[in-house]
């Protein structure tokens, strides 16, 4: 592990270039849509966008959570848009995308918590592309069961929900979030049709041992894809890195993942949950 705090070679970032990714960045705009690509910095925003590939964040550019490593903005969101449905639907057809990744905001100042939001969402892209394969990146919905098993009935092919950091490291980057509680909801997706995945972020300070628990954590609750990247400051106000972990690591935990039993493990310092997330679809039917 490299302990500077200097950001090192390998973690340099392609600016987003070229007619596919004006093409993207228009259509959201001209849609009023959000895209975490933007709000949380992603630095594969040049790589996904070139390839006309983005990921949507539904239910506005509000969050009601606050947790330390991520840029998105804390405060009372706006109501939902109504249209906001058929708008990422249109999105995905004049995109012409094959496979869309989707997340939010959480939105814990509704009763529903935004289930029926994302249901509407899901629905409407499904209806008009339905040769689109699909993931969604949920909140955890407080770990109401009955939340969380509406997502799974409207069937995306892989259901995503992060646990973001190691046990130890939970509850000080996190918000309302809860390590057991994450895991309560990946070992519900598991149960289901769709492809179980999740993914954590490496420099915060975890140990190697945290990580290979975290790893045994999520095979014990049938977990099949995971991501493994590098945390970034996105701001000042966000937490600051404690290391940069060198690309061999990250190959050597991708080797180990696999011969714990995931299906997928994409493990590289610019990996980001989204990242690839077309390979991942097939993961139930290889597990």
């Amino acid at each position: 592990m490299e302990n500077s705090r200097r950001k090192p070679e390998w973690l340099k970032i392609k600016l987003p270039i070229g007619q596919l990714s004006t093409e993207v960045l228009n259509t959201v705009r001209g849609n009023h849509l959000n895209t975490i690509c933007t709000s949380g910095k992603c630095p594969n925003q040049g790589e996904c966008w070139g390839c006309g590939t983005a990921t949507f964040m539904i239910g506005g550019n509000i969050c009601t959570r606050s947790c330390r490593f991520c840029n998105v903005v804390t405060g009372r969101p706006l109501p939902f848009d109504t249209q906001e449905a058929d708008h990422v639907a249109s999105s995905v057809q004049s995109l012409k995308l094959k496979h869309v990744v989707i997340t939010s905001v959480d939105r814990d100042d509704v009763e529903d918590l935004g289930v029926a939001h994302w249901v509407s969402v899901i629905r409407s892209v499904k209806r008009e592309n339905p040769q689109v394969s699909m993931e969604v990146l949920i909140p955890d919905f407080q770990g109401k069961t009955e939340l969380v098993q509406q997502i799974i009935a409207v069937r995306p092919e892989v259901i995503s929900h992060n646990l973001e950091t190691v046990r130890r490291l939970s509850d000080s980057i996190r918000s309302r979030a809860t390590y057991e509680v994450s895991l309560s909801v990946i070992a519900q997706i598991a149960k289901s049709d769709s492809v179980a995945k999740s993914g954590i972020m490496l420099g915060l300070g975890e140990t190697r041992e945290e990580i290979l628990q975290t790893m045994d954590d999520l095979r014990a609750v049938g977990c099949q894809v995971m991501t493994i990247g590098q945390y970034l400051q996105p701001s000042s106000k966000n937490i600051e890195v404690k290391e940069y972990i060198h690309p061999d690591v990250f190959e050597e935990y991708k080797t180990i993942g696999l011969e714990k039993g995931f299906t997928h493990v994409e493990s590289a310092p610019l990996v980001r949950s989204s990242y690839h997330a077309e390979r991942h679809v097939g993961a139930k039917l290889k597990a």
